[in-house]
């Protein structure tokens, strides 16, 4: 979308005209004060015009979609925004700026200017002359690109009558077309014949394509006879409240002519209270079709009057904070289908006129891989299985549509409405949200994103914009959140105490998104099978290549951003990146098996996230302290021992994960290292992330300096360091997240600190006895936030739950060579909130005792090695919400126990014996 790039353009001028950036100029070109003053007004005048179109665009984008000539005027305006970007970021690097979007900045003192740059007078020509493209373009606009037209394609009635035609194709659906709503039917049905005489809200919640509009409208069928009165409306992302209004009217006073004679003149306020008048008497069903804003449903529900009638009042929406309007627990999330029924629904459509709808054998193979690309996802499922309905029912023939499903998804005419329930979801986002859902599809189907992987790439790529205190990883998880509410992200997993962990993107919707990707240039994917161009792309992702079938890549000078998701790469493409495409802003080769990183990556002035993890490199070139601008630096697992001294220059450094893997394991003591970082530490102010540093005399003396911290691990740790690391702990008033190792069985860790905001705690190596009761990290106040707690090698002798269990948030547990005691009780009222229990290496342990009314949410509970056990005590009522019981390296004997104790209602049952 042209808005997106746009939209970093202007916050990439926003920086260079900036009162830092515009007085180092100043200095940086004193001979050049009259053209500095002019290439700075070209660049406001460029911004300014660029603002215009970007709100023009974001108004009137979703009705010119399909228009030829717009698009082609659209086009060449991306592609002036494109070397507008590019010439902003040489003048900031002519003038010394360490440009960071959305960032303070910091001044960057005598700067060799390059000879591969242009020279400023070179670059204020450009300028100049991209500012009368742009006024050339507007002028062409003018002429011959018509963006308004009168009538109904203005932008509200567009999109109101989109909306309508959609909803419209769902309520029309047959019975035979609702597949797997059965509960979620008749849950709604009970809804509405339940007794409750107040009105009640239900909310029908869920991405676009999965018939929240059909289940309601069939309902609606059945049920409207059973109240005095009813009415259907659909919302639309524009609406006219007025328009609304009176379609409630006409709908529910359709008997009284006399009420609809009266509201032909009535201006709106009056129409609300006649609504409000005629509803008050009566019990009504009134169903408002795809809501979009809180806002909205506020704006109509007050006039629904609250009569203690029985009414009800169903909503349907994409959208979970509209959905949070709904009465308590009466809100129906909707999923996509099984693969049975999705098989189930894809036969009816396909094969109408077959005999219970059977597929026929020698189609069936390639009829399963169609449905399976359609995930489940009914609209998709109804739509293709009409397509094939029509087509000649031979095997080549399935085997065409099922090769280029994604191009007639993207492409055809009769899958149109696939792309309009979707795209309207998708030209509803701000333009930030448009970019990061379009980022996420250049990713491989099915890819599982990590919250905070996604957010570091999304703040690299410059997409998050700061807001108020809040960090840009704070404003990126919100994004997140955003599109997930949105049910434009499936959230696939949460973490042990609620938090947003893993997501994934539907396939279909990945499909149109990518389709709107490669036509705006914002990025491709690719797999190496074919040679590509890349002219004017911004981004590539470098599917998994085949072996020996590598083809040159061409046309990667522009390129922002390159990723791999596979485990192969030319292994000329590194030094041709970092030759050719000097504005590289994100590097991610993890999981390459690269061994080194040439001396020019220190030439990629814009780099500002470099991946290597899982990679070979055994040691980066000094030229590193060079990247200025980097924010993250990834050598988790890799072959990394030591840094360049050079690394405290990089003072915008965010995140650096430096962590070796000694025991894969984790069964030994030190099964991590980290790096050392002996001098300079303390220049890192802006670090969020270490892991993982190895304590040393020099490290640990600046590490109180690190006062922005969230997550750090030190390795090797000496008992006489913890006074030290506590007086440094103390300093990190947003860490959230701590992990300290001990260098050995024999050094103790006595960390007296009070750290409130850490919710996530894990300690390897041996506590003092009492430790659990004296020091402050373990205390009910101290550890109110402690969510998840890991205790290794601690030898403690005295049971630790009586201690540990007055922290009540606690929702995970390990305990590994924590306990050489006999016996652990989990008393009644202990741990309400723990869903996942890990007793590992309790070599002297023998009797475990639940009792009934202990961890009443638990989940999962591991059990391994526990060579002494031989008796198990659990209260029946804590086995309810159990979804996984692992058993592992146990003795038959203890096998035999546990099959007594617990109960075979579990989820999942999984055990290994040792003999």
């Amino acid at each position: 979308m042209a808005e997106i790039v746009i939209l970093l353009a202007i916050r990439k001028i926003g920086i260079a005209l900036a009162k830092g950036a515009a007085d180092q100029a100043s200095v940086q070109f004193s001979k050049y004060g009259t053209q500095v003053l002019e290439l700075q007004g070209s660049m406001g005048r460029v911004a300014s015009e660029f603002r215009v179109i970007h709100d023009v665009l974001c108004q009137m984008d979703i009705r010119n979609r399909n228009n030829q000539v717009y698009e082609g005027w659209l086009e060449e305006v991306q592609k002036v925004a494109h070397v507008m970007e590019d010439m902003v970021d040489e003048y900031l690097y002519l003038v010394g700026q360490e440009h960071d979007i959305g960032c303070c900045f910091f001044l960057k003192k005598g700067v060799k200017k390059p000879r591969s740059l242009f020279s400023f007078n070179r670059l204020a020509f450009k300028v100049k002359e991209t500012e009368k493209h742009l006024t050339h373009l507007s002028e062409i606009k003018n002429r011959w690109v018509t963006l308004i037209k009168n009538g109904d394609t203005n932008s509200s009635n567009y999109i109101v009558k989109r909306s309508q035609d959609l909803a419209n194709i769902s309520r029309s659906l047959d019975e035979e077309d609702l597949v797997g709503v059965d509960e979620n039917r008749e849950k709604l049905e009970q809804w509405l014949e339940g007794g409750d005489l107040e009105r009640s809200v239900i909310a029908l919640l869920g991405m676009g394509g999965l018939g929240k509009t059909a289940l309601a409208a069939n309902v609606y069928k059945k049920k409207r006879e059973e109240f005095q009165c009813h009415a259907w409306v659909s919302i639309s992302q524009t609406y006219s409240r007025e328009h609304v209004l009176r379609n409630i009217i006409e709908e529910v006073c359709k008997d009284n002519v006399s009420v609809l004679s009266s509201t032909v003149a009535m201006d709106i306020v009056r129409l609300e209270d006649t609504l409000k008048e005629f509803l008050e008497q009566r019990k009504y069903l009134i169903i408002l079709d795809d809501v979009w804003t809180p806002e909205a449903f506020d704006d109509l529900s007050r006039v629904l009057t609250h009569n203690y009638k029985g009414s009800r009042l169903i909503i349907t929406t994409r959208e979970g904070d509209v959905a949070a309007h709904a009465s308590p627990r009466q809100t129906i999330k909707m999923e996509v289908l099984p693969e049975d029924k999705a098989w189930e629904l894809f036969c009816k459509k396909a094969f109408p006129r077959e005999t219970n709808h059977e597929c026929p054998t020698e189609l069936k193979p390639l009829s399963k891989e169609i449905v399976s690309k359609c995930k489940g996802l009914p609209l998709a499922i109804v739509s293709v299985g009409s397509l094939l309905s029509v087509c000649e029912r031979t095997v080549e023939e399935l085997r065409r549509v099922n090769n280029q499903l994604s191009w007639e998804i993207n492409n055809n005419p009769r899958l149109d409405h696939i792309r309009n329930v979707l795209h309207l979801s998708f030209m509803y986002l701000p333009t930030q949200l448009k970019s990061c859902l379009l980022y996420c599809s250049l990713f491989s189907e099915d890819y599982i994103f990590r919250r905070k992987q996604i957010m570091r790439l999304w703040t690299a790529e410059g997409f998050v914009k700061e807001r108020g205190r809040n960090t840009l990883e704070e404003v990126a998880e919100g994004y997140l959140k955003e599109l997930v509410d949105r049910n434009m992200l499936q959230l696939v997993e949460r973490n042990s105490f609620g938090r947003m962990k893993t997501f994934r993107m539907h396939d279909i919707l990945r499909e149109l998104a990518l389709d709107l990707c490669q036509k705006n240039y914002f990025g491709v994917t690719y797999d190496g099978e074919c040679e590509e161009s890349l002219q004017d792309v911004r981004r590539l992702i470098l599917q998994k290549l085949k072996k020996d079938n590598h083809q040159p890549i061409s046309g990667i000078h522009q390129l922002r951003t390159v990723i791999t998701l596979g485990n192969s790469m030319p292994s000329t493409t590194i030094p041709l990146l970092c030759k050719e495409s000097r504005y590289l802003t994100v590097l991610e080769l993890s999981g390459l098996p690269v061994e080194k990183i040439p001396d020019a990556i220190g030439d990629l002035f814009n780099l500002r996230h470099l991946g290597l993890r899982g990679s070979n490199v055994k040691m980066l070139p000094k030229s590193l302290e060079k990247l200025s601008n980097l924010l993250t630096l990834d050598l988790c697992r890799s072959d990394t021992h030591e840094l360049p001294s050079g690394i405290v220059k990089l003072k915008k450094l965010r995140h650096l994960f430096v962590e070796r893997v000694i025991d894969p394991t984790w069964r030994e003591l030190t099964c991590r290292g980290g790096v050392c970082i002996p001098n300079g530490l303390g220049n890192l102010k802006n670090l969020q992330t270490l892991q993982a540093l190895e304590a040393q005399d020099e490290s640990l003396m600046h590490l109180g300096d690190l006062r922005q911290m969230r997550s750090l691990r030190l390795w090797n740790v000496k008992g006489i360091y913890c006074e030290r690391i506590s007086e440094s702990l103390v300093q990190m008033q947003y860490l959230s997240c701590l992990c300290v190792g001990a260098r050995d069985e024999n050094e103790v860790l006595m960390l007296n600190v009070h750290l409130p905001n850490v919710q996530k705690l894990s300690l390897r190596g041996r506590l003092a006895e009492g430790a659990l009761d004296e020091s402050p990290l373990f205390q009910a106040v101290g550890g109110q936030n402690l969510y998840q707690l890991s205790l290794y090698w601690s030898h403690l002798r005295e049971d630790p739950l009586p201690s540990l269990s007055r922290l009540s948030n606690l929702t995970l547990l390990r305990l590994t060579r924590a306990y050489n005691g006999e016996q652990l009780a989990f008393l009644t009222g202990w741990f309400p909130k723990l869903k996942v229990l890990s007793l590992r290496d309790l070599p002297n342990l023998s009797r475990l005792e639940i009792q009934q009314g202990a961890m009443v949410s638990l989940e999962r509970l591991i059990l391994t090695n526990l060579s002494s056990m031989t008796e198990v005590s659990s209260g029946i009522e804590f086995l309810l919400p159990l979804q996984y019981l692992g058993f592992l390296e146990i003795t038959n004997d203890f096998l035999t126990v546990l099959y007594q104790c617990f109960v075979l209602e579990v989820q999942k049952w999984h055990y290994s014996l040792r003999d």
